[in-house]
């Protein structure tokens, strides 16, 4: 028998909680260490629908990347969104575990899946980020291509500076900061999936390419990783990647 802090503690060990950043909160969230587990769901976020797509597939856990609790909660409450999402596990009896910071950090996770699935080799590491290298230099419109169809865009936004892609600094979901350390980092490009107002006006007066292709599809690249690391420490456990979550957020 499998138990949900069976699966918590391989987790731990697989991706370090100690990886994560101050701000963050990861592992289990809710639910109910000492349960048997047969089924878990993986998904990027916790939401209404994705508690429904468990519940629907008979998944005893939930594991996914973004937290469902980052404040300390002082009630829960079922007017309250989180202690919507909270009541609704526990009435249907679903664990939720979730790899934040982590798991952009540990080798292998989120970042490293983002470099593989542009077709980029890792060649430095950043705090949060990876320093990442195409085979070949190529233009901003061959790059975009490149982005779109890896990551399932619909489409990104992105600044043109005019130099060739070749050397990036990435990091799957909010890392626009990434602009402001790409020049001494010797980086032409900025990949990212979160770009604030200023970054872009910095970007373009630092002369750097930037890419912002959705904080969703830069990390949902993580969810294969996650589903096969989970098999090869439980094989016997059935596993489903969430289908409804991101055609909630594509409408």
């Amino acid at each position: 028998m499998t138990s949900v802090q069976d699966v918590l503690s391989y987790f731990e060990e697989k991706v370090p909680f100690s990886l994560k950043l101050d701000f963050d909160n990861v592992g289990l969230l809710c639910g109910f260490p000492e349960k048997s587990v047969t089924k878990v769901l993986l998904a990027l976020d916790v939401t209404g629908e994705v508690i429904e797509e468990a519940a629907s597939f008979g998944a005893e856990l939930i594991l996914t990347h973004h937290p469902l609790i980052f404040h300390p909660l002082k009630s829960v409450r079922s007017d309250d969104l989180t202690g919507r999402l909270v009541i609704g596990l526990i009435e249907k009896g679903i664990s939720a575990i979730c790899l934040h910071t982590n798991l952009d950090i540990v080798d292998g996770g989120v970042n490293d899946a983002l470099a593989e699935a542009i077709g980029a080799r890792v060649t430095g590491k950043l705090e949060c980020g990876r320093i990442a290298e195409l085979p070949a230099a190529e233009t901003m419109e061959s790059f975009m291509e490149r982005v779109i169809e890896a990551l399932c865009c619909a489409g990104a936004r992105y600044y043109d500076s005019g130099r060739s892609v070749k050397r990036i600094a990435l990091c799957g979901g909010s890392g626009g900061e990434l602009v402001y350390e790409a020049p001494a980092l010797r980086c032409d490009t900025v990949l990212t999936g979160e770009v604030k107002y200023n970054q872009w006006l910095d970007a373009r007066a630092l002369g750097i390419n930037v890419v912002d292709a959705d904080h969703y599809c830069t990390e949902n690249v993580v969810m294969p990783v996650l589903a096969e690391m989970l098999h090869e420490g439980f094989p016997a456990l059935e596993l489903h990647i969430s289908e409804t979550h991101g055609q909630t957020l594509r409408g």
